[in-house]
């Protein structure tokens, strides 16, 4: 999808022009940026709620002098500080080909469509902005062509969907679902109607000239400015499949926003997956194309069988729920081991079949490519490690996650730090990293660290709000320790009176989905018997979309979520006054990847929890924090339960971290500021 403006310069306007002339020496971006930011500037009128702020003007300006300098720059800025605006700026006038990666699709989403027309038409800017998404984001139309013929749908719901969807791919001129909302996004119907990198066509298609992925891409390459995300970026340039590997070269700028999130998410990427799920998929496929192109001579469904029986089997050699195992967890007398080179086996044999009728179509040629490629994943994923260069150990770890319906085998490096200097070494171009949570206590090095960079210029802004005023830190005396039986409970009934005394507008905020579930039982039931008549809001029983609308709809609501309501979640004004942290969010100790990097810490005579698990939890907890105060005229509470955080040596690091909100450890000081007018 690609929104053009005129690039002529006499449709320009004085505004380009202005930045243009003053552009050409480094001294006087600080004018202009003074200039697009103050009171009179075009930004004034642009944003009717735009007030110039002295944070954002000055992140402008050192965005600006970077990508001038083609140099690096890790900007922190404190919510409210309006750093999308402070890079889109020096950006779209400055950046040359720039790449915007963000967080989430949801963010994709609101910069293409609302915060860079916005910015673009104030400066008016003349540049071709585009938005790229994963290929697993467009319909295929080769695949719906393929699903509508075959009749394999099981519910009335996705016959509805796939009508819809049909005529939608009529209209649409980007073929993105999320332009469907009629479709959920969860529906299943979508995997059916979409590519994989797998089970795309390719040239072969006859659908080739129209497709929507193909398009997107097109548009990319000639947009200046291109919107993704960080899990398209990292998937992309780690598989070299297209897409961002081919954007990379000609990019003059790179942006990360929501930029704490890159060393999961590359970690995710340059390691390798590979699943039943994906083992089970192949099956569907060679099932319909060789009935389709070779149904004589071959039993295709007999062929399948046993391959699908082979991977449900290794699902089941371990119980449900959420096994995270590494290879030396598992006993050597465990039923994976056989049942691992039986898969092996089988893919073999079906291999040998597809072999024999890869010439009778492209597609089931495609189905044997695919199958070679699971086969060498599953026999990689145990091969022996490669040694790093310093000699101290396997720089991989390899484990299993069992979910309730496959079993995922994965190979992670412990650390991607020199995978990605190498993505950033090279052509010289700018890289902005910034986010509202990079440091820990004004110290950047955990992040810095994780991602291979150092000396590289790092300043945080600190947020307009006036935190002191505006909201309290509530640390609760009385609460047992987070390991204690029945501690979830005893959150609840300290929650409970302030809840009340809020009126609802509450965020519960869990570390695990076992608490949420646990909260939400109880909050239920006293709900109930104390006559409070507060719509109650659980992660998991709709979309997070729709949860928060309804949230927000309501004025007086509860919602009670984990991990994925702690970030990238905005509430604004009086329906969120209260936000509530269960716990510290460490990372569990049994995490394999986490187990092993701190194994690698210790053994250069680091310390794992000071130097990697503390930092990562007050991140998290800076970003669950960072729900409460939205706006200069928010007002709220904060309620930390963890006893830790005041009993701990460490507790101090975490708070001094934390926004400087007025604290307390007395209820009455918290059910005082709730009666105070505006709350």
């Amino acid at each position: 999808m690609t929104d053009h403006l005129p690039l002529s310069g006499a449709d320009a306007g004085p505004e380009h022009d202005a930045a243009q002339a003053d552009a050409a020496s480094t001294g006087k971006y600080d004018a202009e940026v003074e200039r697009i930011f103050g009171a009179g500037g075009p930004l004034a009128p642009a944003v009717g709620t735009f007030k110039p702020r002295e944070s954002q003007t000055e992140m402008a300006k050192a965005i600006a002098q970077a990508i001038g300098a083609q140099g690096t720059l890790i900007a922190e800025a404190g919510t409210g500080t309006g750093k999308t605006f402070a890079y889109l700026v020096p950006a779209l006038l400055w950046g040359g080909k720039t790449i915007i990666s963000t967080g989430t699709k949801n963010l994709q989403d609101q910069l293409f469509s609302r915060d860079i027309p916005t910015v673009r038409a104030a400066l008016r800017a003349p540049v071709s902005v585009a938005l790229l998404k994963g290929r697993s984001n467009y319909v295929c139309h080769y695949h719906l062509e393929r699903t509508l013929s075959n009749g394999r749908l099981t519910s009335r719901d996705d016959v509805g969907h796939l009508r819809e969807i049909s005529r939608f791919i009529k209209m649409s001129q980007s073929g993105d679902k999320a332009e469907l909302t009629k479709v959920p996004e969860t529906a299943s119907v979508w995997n059916l109607v979409t590519s994989t990198r797998e089970n795309c066509v390719g040239q072969e298609c006859q659908y080739y000239q129209d497709c929507f992925v193909m398009k997107a891409r097109r548009e990319a390459q000639q947009a200046d400015v291109v919107v993704v995300n960080h899990h398209l970026f990292f998937a992309d340039v780690a598989l070299k499949e297209g897409g961002m590997a081919e954007l990379l070269p000609s990019a003059n700028t790179i942006i990360f926003d929501e930029a704490h999130q890159l060393p999961e998410v590359a970690t995710l990427f340059f390691g390798t997956t590979v699943s039943t799920g994906q083992v089970l998929e192949l099956c569907r496929d060679v099932l319909a194309e060789g009935l389709a192109h070779a149904r004589g001579g071959v039993d295709w469904a007999k062929v399948v069988t046993v391959v699908e029986k082979a991977a449900r089997d290794l699902r089941l050699t371990f119980p449900e729920g959420g096994t995270r195992l590494s290879l030396p967890q598992i006993p050597p007398s465990s039923e994976f081991f056989p049942a691992l080179e039986k898969l092996k086996e089988e893919l073999e044999g079906l291999i040998d079949v597809l072999e024999g009728q890869a010439e009778r179509a492209e597609t089931i040629e495609q189905c044997r490519v695919r199958a070679v490629e699971l086969l060498d994943q599953v026999k990689a994923w145990k091969s022996e490690p490669k040694k790093s260069k310093e000699g101290e150990g396997d720089d991989a770890v390899l484990w299993v996650e069992a979910f309730s319906s496959s079993l995922q085998l994965h190979k992670t490096p412990l650390s991607i730090a020199p995978i990605f200097a190498g993505q950033r070494a090279g052509t010289p171009r700018s890289w902005i990293f910034t986010s509202a949570t990079l440091a820990v206590k004004n110290d950047f090095k955990h992040f810095t660290a994780q991602l291979g960079m150092t000396g590289e210029p790092a300043q945080s802004w600190p947020s307009p709000f006036n935190y002191q005023e505006q909201g309290i830190l509530y640390v609760p005396t009385g609460l047992p320790e987070p390991n204690t039986f029945g501690y979830t409970d005893a959150v609840v009934d300290m929650a409970l009176p302030v809840i009340e005394a809020a009126g609802g507008r509450c965020f519960f905020l869990c570390t695990t989905i076992r608490a949420v579930n646990r909260v939400a039982e109880r909050l239920r039931e006293e709900f109930a018997a104390r006559g409070l008549d507060f719509p109650l809001f659980v992660q998991g029983e709709r979309g997070r979309n729709e949860l928060l609308d309804s949230f927000r709809n309501a004025g007086n609501a509860v919602l009670v979520g984990s991990q994925s309501f702690w970030e990238g979640v905005d509430v604004r004004g009086e329906a969120l006054s209260l936000v509530i942290i269960d716990k510290l969010p460490f990372a569990p100790p049994d995490d394999p990847v986490l187990a092993a990097r701190i194994e690698v810490m210790e053994k250069k005579g680091m310390n794992g929890f000071v130097h990697h698990t503390l930092p990562e939890a007050i991140i998290n907890l800076k970003q669950g924090a960072g729900r409460l105060i939205r706006d200069v005229e928010d007002r709220g509470v904060l309620m930390l339960c963890d006893p830790r955080v005041i009993s701990k040596p460490y507790g101090r690091r975490i708070w001094q971290s934390l926004p400087p909100f007025r604290r307390t450890r007395v209820q009455a000081d918290v059910i005082e500021f709730f009666k105070a007018p505006n709350v």
